[in-house]
């Protein structure tokens, strides 16, 4: 399959549906009394400059772990942020510096795997490759959702640039599931900071191939000598697998701990049935 072609800008109704998506998802009882303080603090920064590099030190209770707004969005503050817990997100207006009170984070003997999962893992229905189609699974993670049509994306034409260039300096690796038919039906990306993987989304074409696709990745991440894997929000599905929540102090210690090894930058060359790929201690018992 040929990489897919990124898109330069959001087109009109795109950046509408975003803004509209997004001052409702502001609007929603749960986030709307932190909104005054949110544009407070917004304006605030943009007025000294904006932030390169968020500050542990400097976040603001609320809106909880704001860190300031995003003044250059690059591969090198991107990941200078990482390693500190921060990661740019914004649905609508510039975007902004975020971390968390609590990460969900998935360390690799607490993995959970399904009966159903496992029969699948075996069946050779499907094939697993790592970054050999990197702009697709891209493209194919920012794409609007079938069942859910007003869902909105995170990931804009800014962000495919900057995942992009990150894969082609070895910083980011996606994770392909291909049918019989040569058919790209499911994956999603990272990026590695030394040996923590930072999931940042994924895709399901065809039933169970993402929770396929998930499989394989943390049985190549745990033989690889990673540490942990953080999906930053919790989700039941998540928490079915095995993930779990820790404080945002004991991630920033981890982050100490295992984030700064530049040995592992580099494309991954990983390629076989899920089978194959994964790890026996994905059929530990559970």
């Amino acid at each position: 399959m040929s990489a897919g072609i990124l898109p330069l800008r959001e087109t009109p109704v795109a950046v509408a549906k975003r803004w509209l998506l997004g001052i409702a998802y502001a609007l929603q009882p749960q986030r709307i009394a932190s909104l005054p303080n949110l544009l407070l603090w917004t304006a605030v920064d943009l007025v000294r400059g904006r932030t390169l590099v968020p500050d542990q030190n400097r976040t603001k209770s609320r809106p909880d772990t704001f860190g300031g707004v995003v003044r250059e969005l690059a591969p090198e503050t991107y990941l200078a942020a990482l390693r500190l817990g921060f990661f740019p997100w914004a649905h609508c207006g510039p975007l902004k510096w975020w971390t968390r009170s609590k990460r969900m984070v998935l360390f690799f003997p607490e993995l959970h795997v399904s009966r159903k999962l496992k029969r699948l893992i075996v069946s050779g229905r499907y094939r697993v490759t790592f970054d050999t189609a990197f702009d697709d699974v891209l493209l194919a993670c920012s794409a609007p959702r079938a069942y859910n049509w007003h869902s909105l994306t995170w990931i804009t034409p800014r962000f495919l640039h900057l995942f992009s260039e990150l894969h082609r300096q070895g910083h980011a690796h996606s994770f392909e599931v291909w049918n019989a038919d040569g058919g790209l039906v499911g994956g999603g990306f990272g990026v590695a900071i030394g040996r923590v993987f930072i999931g940042e989304s994924m895709f399901s074409l065809e039933p169970e191939t993402s929770k396929l696709a998930a499989a394989a990745l943390y049985a190549h991440l745990e033989t690889a000598g990673f540490a942990l894997v953080d999906a930053r929000d919790f989700t039941p599905v998540l928490a079915n697998a095995g993930y779990r929540e820790i404080s945002r102090t004991e991630y920033e210690e981890l982050l100490r701990q295992h984030a700064h090894d530049t040995d592992r930058v580099g494309p991954w060359s990983v390629e076989g049935s899920p089978g194959a790929t994964a790890d026996a201690t994905l059929f530990r018992d559970s």
